[in-house]
Parts: C-alpha cells; structure tokens; sequence
C-alpha cells in the first residue's frame, strides 16, 4: 500500500479525511471557483482559443491533480505565462480561430503532460534546475509586460497583432486612430475598479465593521461583480451594436474525452514548445507547491509532482483544454480560504462543470474589455522590478542572464528569451567554474582554523605553500590550476611543500585527474613535494582506483593543521 501511495498521495490523505476537513475544503472551492471562472475565460482568449476552453482545462486537470500531486493546497489550471506561450507556439503551425488551432493547442497540452509524466517517471526533475530562478524571474516580468500590452487592443476595440513589444506598440499606435470609445470606457472602468479591489476594498469593508473572512470573501469574488455589470451594461444599453466586442455565444456542456488528432508533423513541430511550457510550468508550480508547503510544515515530493502535472496536462488534453500549471494566485487564494487537502480542486472542478452546464449562455455578451482588464490587472502583479534591482546589486553575472531573458522576451519572443537566459546562465557558470578561486591561506595565531592570506593576518612559511581550492575540479578547470600552480611556484624561490587544501572539492573527473598526476610529476622534476589534504570521503574513494595515490610524492593529511604541523616537524 506505501509503495502505491507514493505514486498515487490521494491513498494516503484521503485515509485521513474527515467532517471538518470537508467543510473547509467546500469553502475553499467555492472561492477559488468564483475566480476561476473569469479567469479561465480570460486566459484562454490570451491563449488565442475559445473562451469555453478555459473552462474545459479548468475540470479534469483539477481532479488528476487531486489524485496524483502531492501539494495539498497547489490549484491547478490555465495561467498567464503558459496562455502566452500557447499562443506563441500554436500560432506559428495554424491561424487563430481555426479547428486546426484548437487541435494543435489540445495536442500541446498532450505532449507536454507526457513529458511531465515521463521525467517523473525517471526522476528527471533535476533538469528543471536549469532554469535559473534569476531566468524565470526575468522572464514572468517580461512575460507579464508582453501579455499588458497585448491586451490593450481589447480595451481600446482596435485591431492589433505582433508577438513582440515592439510589434505590438507598433502596431497600436498605428490603429489609435479607431478606438471605440464605449470599449474604452468599460475596459478603463473595469480595469479602475478591479485594481481598487485588489488595494483597498478589504481594508475599507472591515473598517466599516465587516468580518475579515468574509471581506476577503467579497474581494475574490470581486471580478465576478464586474463581469456581471458589464454584461448587464451591453444587453440592456445593447453596446455591442456601438462596436464593444462580446465574446460571443459559449457552447454549453461539457465535452466528452477523446484524445486529439495525431499527426507526426505537429508533434514534430510542437515538441521543443511542449518541452519548454512544460519545463516553466513545472519550476512555477513546485516554486509555490514549496512555499505554501512549508507554511504547514508540509513537504512535496518533486518527482511526484512532475507526474501529478503531467497528469493534469494530459486529462486537459483528452478533455479539449490546453497546458495547465499550478497557478501563483488562485494557490495562495485556496490556501488562505483554508483548503486543506487535494479535495478542495477536486470539489472547483465540479463548481466549474456546473458553470459550463448551467451559466454558459449568460456570458455571450461579455465584453472582450472585461476579460482584457481581468488578464493585465493578473499579470501586473506578476511584473517584480525589485528582483531586477535585488539581482543587480548581488550578482552582475546573474543580473546578465536576467537581463537577456527579459530583452529577448520582449524583443524577439517568448522561446528565444528563455533559451537566451538558459545559455547565458550555463555559459557564465562555465566561465565562473573553469576560473574557480583559489586562495593562498595560512594559519590564523593560537588556532587550527586556514584562512586567506591576503584577508587575515596568518601565519606562512616559506617552504609551505598551502592552496585552497574552492570548487570541484573538472575539465573546465584543470588548466587554470595548473597555470595558478605554477605561477605561484615561479614566486618562491624557497619552495619545498605544496598541500592542496581540498576541503570544497566535492568531485574530481578524469580531466582533473590528469592533471594533478601531471602537476604531480612537475613539481617532483622541480624538487618540491605535493601533499592533499581534507579530501572528502567520495573524492578519496575515487582517487583510489587510480594509481595516483602510489604515484603521490607527498602524503593525504587528515586535516590543514596536520599536515603544517608535519611538515614543519620534519624540517
């Protein structure tokens, strides 16, 4: 039973489920479906899909999470970032509005699911880790600006396009021209108001004497409030026919499962997109799994989690939905309304099921602006100028890769911003790795602690020579200590001793190895003696099955202290 459990959690907390636990799971899913609703609508129209699609990946994704993720709070569903990157890859292959878009946006959320499930499979949750969190902050900040801006078109009724910012402005600027002023003005209204919402409107409701819990009731189900106003604004004032652009007639029902059309050419051209969404959407969701997680003392299993996503893509997949990811806001909003278990998306998605049966028709006029105010008012919180300033101020290599991916984002697209910020990230610690420091150390007076000479005031010896390495040594590196070896030898003249202080090498490879049997036998030619010290127990074992330990000419000390205090025994 332990060993299913691992791969199915819903055994383990549905074990323990009780009376309470249920209660305040229903409450949590109402309020989290009572968001959800416009924003599946909205996200999808940012994915470029019908807004019923939304709706869709808003179901079955829930309950394949429920049963096979391992946060107890993560709610699963469509996302800004992912929207924009959907519409980034689907709009290169078919035209928008098209079957041949719809399936090709249903096969994504396929392949990504497989992906997800597969490298949980193998516990390849470590290729994840790739994605600097400097690189996916970089990118959700430009991501957001790129989504704001695309949405403008909606809220001035114009006609726009282009994938990159500066296409976009371009592109509005040259239709400011044919705004449509009622559009303007409900999508300048709803945008007012739903930023009033989010800033004020709790703090103002419990000021005048409301309950905490259900002011903040209130203010999550605010959006609903405007939708509702603006759709009652268009039937009875009847603005479509002034140009305010409806979303149309939503088809109601649900659809029945059934896996996509398969076609090999589309899988061809999707699979590097599918790859990517997966790979963001992944370090996105378990980023706010672990934070809510830790909050309860909880803990997510990182590998299960890949499972329990791709799980939730594939059921998008087979239901005509789209990729879905963990999301930042709706998770905080489950976990704050007191969700206690899986159970709670389990019971969102049959509050969204209902919707999509029963609401659907009353939702035809509602405006494209309301949708458009809904996404940037999101999206704007997800744009972190801070971390910018943070990552410029501690590191400016970091900061490089961060500033690549935003530019790149926004300049060239949503892909090639990623794989920029990816590179530069690899490429820089490459560079930082294959010129690692090392510090001349000695002993600080009256103690056995090593410290960097040129920082302490230490105690040296001429004939001693005691280098610290502070990296693993690999291939990239193995260069660059030979040359700072035998610079530091061309310098003293007295030298007798080198102790190669190995207390951060975590790993030695063949490279290395090399190398040090060859620095080895040049400082034997120059009569100076190599001794190692503090090697770690996995690097010894290592260093064992070579003959590089009989080769040795001095020894492999314990400690630095033992090792000078031999050393200068023996003079």
């Amino acid at each position: 039973m332990n060993r299913l459990a691992r791969y199915l959690p819903i055994l383990e907390w549905g074990r323990q489920y009780g009376s309470s636990t249920l209660t305040n799971d229903l409450v949590a899913a109402v309020i989290v479906t009572i968001m959800l609703i416009p924003q599946s609508l909205a996200y999808a129209m940012l994915a470029g899909l019908p807004p019923e699609v939304g709706l869709y990946a808003s179901i079955l994704p829930l309950v394949a999470y429920a049963i096979f993720g391992t946060s107890r709070t993560l709610a699963v569903g469509p996302v800004a970032v992912v929207s924009l990157m959907t519409a980034t890859a689907v709009g290169e292959i078919a035209a928008q509005g098209s079957e041949s878009y719809l399936i090709a946006a249903t096969l994504l959320a396929l392949l990504s699911g497989a992906m997800l499930v597969a490298m949980g499979l193998f516990r390849l949750g470590f290729v994840a880790n790739f994605l600097s969190h400097p690189v996916i902050s970089g990118f959700i900040t430009a991501s957001g600006l790129l989504i704001a801006a695309g949405q403008v078109k909606h809220l001035l009724g114009v006609p726009s396009g282009g994938h990159t910012l500066p296409e976009i402005v371009k592109s509005l600027v040259a239709n400011l021209h044919v705004t449509n002023l009622a559009t303007l003005v409900i999508g300048v209204g709803v945008l007012a108001f739903l930023y009033f919402v989010r800033l004020r409107l709790k703090p103002l409701l419990i000021s005048l004497g409301m309950k905490p819990r259900l002011a903040d009731i209130i203010t999550k189900a605010a959006p609903v409030f405007a939708v509702a106003a603006t759709i009652l604004a268009v039937t009875v004032l009847n603005l479509d026919e002034a140009g305010v652009q409806p979303v149309g007639a939503i088809p109601q029902g649900l659809p029945l499962p059934a896996l996509p059309i398969v076609d090999l050419d589309l899988i061809r051209a999707l699979a590097a997109p599918a790859l990517l969404i997966s790979l963001i959407g992944f370090v996105e969701s378990v980023s706010v799994a672990q934070t809510l997680a830790a909050k309860r003392r909880q803990r997510i299993v990182p590998d299960q989690e890949l499972i329990g996503l791709g799980a939730a893509n594939i059921a998008s997949g087979i239901s005509a939905g789209y990729p879905v990811t963990g999301g930042f806001a709706r998770s905080v909003v489950n976990f704050d309304a007191g969700a206690k278990t899986p159970a709670a998306g389990i019971f969102t998605a049959i509050g969204i099921a209902l919707a999509t049966l029963f609401l659907t028709p009353l939702l035809a006029n509602l405006p494209e602006a309301t949708l458009a105010a809904t996404i940037i008012v999101a999206v704007l919180s997800l744009v972190d100028y801070s971390a910018v300033r943070r990552v410029w101020i501690y590191s400016k290599a970091d900061f490089s890769a961060m500033a690549a991916t935003i530019l790149g984002t926004l300049l060239l697209g949503v892909e090639i911003g990623v794989v920029m910020g990816v590179l530069l990230s690899l490429l820089m610690h490459l560079y930082r790795t294959s010129r690692p420091h090392m510090a001349v150390v000695g002993q600080v007076a009256g103690t056995e602690h090593f410290r960097n000479v040129d920082r302490h005031q230490v105690i040296t010896s001429p004939e001693i020579l005691s280098l610290r390495v502070d990296e693993s040594l690999y291939f990239a590196n193995t260069r660059y200590l030979e040359d700072r070896i035998a610079e530091l030898v061309a310098e003293r003249p007295e030298l007798k001793h080198i102790v190669l202080m190995c207390s951060a090498v975590n790993a030695i490879d063949a490279s290395a190895l090399e190398s040090l049997e060859e620095i080895n036998h040049r400082l034997h030619d120059a009569g100076i003696t190599l001794h190692l010290s503090e090697v770690k127990g996995p690097v010894m074992d290592r260093l064992k099955r070579s003959s590089f330990l009989d080769d040795l000419t001095g020894r492999v000390f314990l400690s630095q202290y033992e090792a000078i205090a031999e050393l200068n025994a023996s003079r």
